[in-house]
């Protein structure tokens, strides 16, 4: 475990690739583009470079990745089935692991008559920007008390493959029934489906209640949250953050894991909330929280593993709705954690959510799209001179073998390393002088089991001034 631990370390260390005094503002991402509610963006991670964003009242959209877009593309429209407004709507996204083959995503949504949430799987159509909107599988429904604190987020274990949904627990105030505390009930958790066996799913066997009996709900992965608003794994790392929203006084962010139990209605936060009859034998604390003397609405985000903005690799990047800040924590499990206030966004954080590249990208309730930017008050960045390109890797996902495409601008000493999740470097692709032009690399992963990797390209001009450096992330799936 201290090995992996190092190792972990060492490959943040070597995702640093250029640093200095960063000043971060944001900027518009898709200045030409306006949303109505947006409430989460991703990508499909097939090799198309795309963005798909979700809006509230259930419409799917989708647009190239370039900044000088203008226009976009209904992906899918199902708002005469979502009932949308105040917390409900179309809540989540998620695309299997294999989209590139099988074309299946999953959608999180709240409908009427009666109030429900509703987990289903639809399909992409020959048309690769246009999903069959009559291709519904719904995999999981269940009943909604309130109209408020419906979760929402749905996504993919980047080690498991498996499907993770998180509940809220109910709504009204306090939990009044304890849903979230009682196990014979879907509601204030987070659950784990195996959506890829069994009809609509399968139990995962390492389920903490996949054994039990009578009336406990065996979808169970944690549970002790109140209203889960947001949340991501760590493709490095394999965790799964959590920013949970709190009651009157508290906002937390969790590391969820298996067979936890994290608190509320018993605490919120650190703190007592309702205690009577709170006898678990262990309740798991947030790595962090923060007063309503702060903000009063967290939205959770993702731990930085793009290579935009390197001062913030591996910290996690979440924000607050009612006060508009956005944060950077770091927290490892073993040092002091810390907690640096970055800026604040000019509208209501709704969301945050990443590209292929792991980018970071921020939605907001004004309708805009915004990203991270270092503020780089003079001089060419030397570290992406033009002409020197690490292009994604295609396909991605890939079984056994997939292409690496770069660009080299001048005669230059160029490293293209392979490194698994752990920063182990496991392949040298490229390693001596090259003439400029554009090569594709291939490389064959058969040897190696399933899960995430990263190419790094090193390349240093012997004629001129000019250094590159990229890393990219893939996707392997036997």
């Amino acid at each position: 475990m201290v090995l992996k631990k190092l190792l972990l370390i060492s490959f943040i260390f070597l995702l640093g690739l250029y640093s200095y005094a960063d000043q971060y503002v944001l900027e518009e991402a898709f200045p030409n583009l306006n949303f109505s509610d947006p409430l989460f963006l991703t990508s499909s991670e097939d090799g198309t470079n795309r963005i798909f964003v979700v809006e509230q009242d259930g419409v799917l959209k989708v647009f190239p990745n370039n900044p000088s877009v203008s226009s976009t593309k209904i992906f899918l429209d199902i708002s005469n089935r979502v009932s949308s407004g105040g917390e409900m709507g179309l809540l989540g996204l998620a695309f299997h692991p294999d989209y590139a083959n099988n074309g299946y995503f999953y959608v999180n949504y709240t409908a009427s008559n009666p109030r429900r949430t509703i987990i289903s799987r639809f399909q992409v159509t020959s048309n690769p920007d246009s999903a069959d909107e009559n291709s519904e599988f719904e995999i999981l429904v269940f009943n909604q008390p309130y109209s408020n604190h419906n979760g929402g987020w749905i996504g993919f274990g980047p080690n498991d493959g498996h499907l993770y949904i998180a509940t809220g627990d109910g709504g009204s105030g306090g939990d009044p029934q304890n849903y979230a505390q009682r196990i014979d009930n879907l509601l204030g958790k987070v659950l784990r489906l195996d959506v890829d066996s069994g009809t609509p799913y399968a139990i995962p066997l390492s389920n903490p209640f996949v054994d039990s009996t009578g009336n406990v709900k065996k979808e169970i992965y944690a549970w002790g949250l109140r209203n889960p608003w947001r949340c991501s794994h760590d493709p490095v790392t394999g965790w799964l953050w959590v920013g949970d929203v709190g009651q009157n006084a508290w906002e937390e962010i969790d590391v969820v894991e298996n067979g936890k139990n994290y608190g509320w209605r018993c605490y919120e936060g650190n703190h007592n909330y309702n205690t009577s009859g709170c006898n678990y034998p262990e309740y798991i604390d947030p790595v962090w929280e923060y007063s309503h003397s702060q903000g009063y609405s967290i939205t959770g985000g993702y731990v930085y593993r793009g290579t935009g903005v390197p001062s913030l690799q591996g910290k996690y990047i979440y924000g607050d709705y009612g006060t508009r800040k956005l944060w950077a924590l770091t927290y490892d499990g073993i040092n002091p954690t810390t907690n640096e206030l970055l800026l604040t966004v000019s509208g209501s954080i709704s969301s945050f959510g990443v590209d292929e590249e792991q980018e970071l990208y921020i939605t907001s309730f004004n309708g805009n799209i915004y990203r991270f930017t270092p503020k780089v008050t003079s001089g060419e960045n030397e570290f992406n001179p033009q002409g020197y390109l690490l292009e994604q890797n295609y396909p991605n996902p890939f079984n056994p073998s997939t292409i690496i495409k770069f660009n080299i601008a001048e005669l230059s000493n160029v490293q293209i390393k392979i490194y698994n999740s752990l920063g182990k470097e496991i392949d040298t692709l490229e390693d001596g002088i090259v003439q400029p032009g554009t090569y594709g690399k291939n490389w064959n992963a058969e040897r190696f089991s399933s899960g995430i990797y990263f190419v790094k390209m090193n390349a240093t001009s012997l004629l001129s001034e000019k250094a590159y450096s990229n890393v990219i992330k893939m996707i392997f799936l036997k």
